[in-house]
């Protein structure tokens, strides 16, 4: 699964602009199947900015370093 650094949440904006213009020469030129991939595009474009987004909200978690327990002679 690929993960978007948030520093290229614009970049993906971008990409956005560029795929709405797509769309519309698709739709005026007819190009049902275009518009269709389009459209399914711009929605994983749009999943992945917002789980990029709720990433960049969240802070890492400290899990801490694992410790060796004694061992109890039998």
């Amino acid at each position: 699964m690929l993960s978007i650094n948030p520093k290229m949440l614009s970049r993906l904006d971008e990409i956005e602009e560029d795929l709405i213009g797509r769309r519309q020469r698709a739709l005026l030129e007819k190009w049902q199947g275009e518009v269709e991939g389009i459209d399914l595009t711009l929605t994983f474009l749009r999943g992945k900015r917002e789980q990029t987004r709720r990433f960049a909200r969240n802070s890492p978690v400290d899990l801490g370093l694992p410790q060796l327990r004694a061992s109890h002679p039998d």
